[in-house]
């Protein structure tokens, strides 16, 4: 078989994208979009950590409640949870590097990126709830958070399925 024939003609189970590269090319292509993927969720996180943990060092931080600061401890753990989640591909990607596994790096990675948009759409919730309820009430916190978890479900999953539908009806 040579290097352009399609997907679909070679028998595995990848859908025919239109592609002529090979096995080892596609997980290559796929990796590094998969790396550019996590390098934009793993900006925002490092950037929603920072605020998480300097919140705690500042003098207003002791005027919170008991249950203020349960949730903030809380939103720290899924800040630090979603990064390691979204940094755990390159470390499998590190401990299996030359060992001719790109393809089950590849398939890790985006299970791990599907779990890390998981977290961090928690987390992004989570602290609009929290800063609300520090900032206007916890009626105001409830009120932001579920217009916040309303918009991501719209764009992150709602859209991609729109999207997915048709372009399977295209096909």
């Amino acid at each position: 078989m040579s290097p352009a024939t399609p997907v679909a003609d070679r028998g595995d189970d990848v859908a025919d994208d239109g592609r002529a590269e090979s096995a080892d090319e596609r997980a290559d292509r796929n990796w590094n979009e998969l790396l550019q993927e996590l390098r934009v969720l793993q900006t925002g996180t490092q950037i929603l950590t920072g605020f998480l943990l300097a919140l705690a060092f500042q003098p207003a931080f002791r005027d919170l409640s008991g249950p203020q600061r349960v949730f903030y401890l809380t939103l720290v753990v899924l800040a630090a949870l979603s990064a390691i989640v979204a940094l755990s591909p390159v470390a499998l990607h590190r401990g299996l590097f030359r060992r001719r596994a790109k393809p089950a790096v590849v398939a890790f990675g985006h299970t791990a990126l599907l779990f890390a948009l998981v977290t961090v759409s928690v987390l992004l919730v989570g602290v609009v709830v929290f800063v609300f309820d520090v900032v206007v009430s916890t009626a105001a916190s409830w009120a932001a958070g579920g217009a916040l978890a309303f918009l991501i479900a719209l764009l992150w999953v709602v859209s991609p399925l729109i999207y997915r539908h048709r372009r399977s009806e295209d096909r």
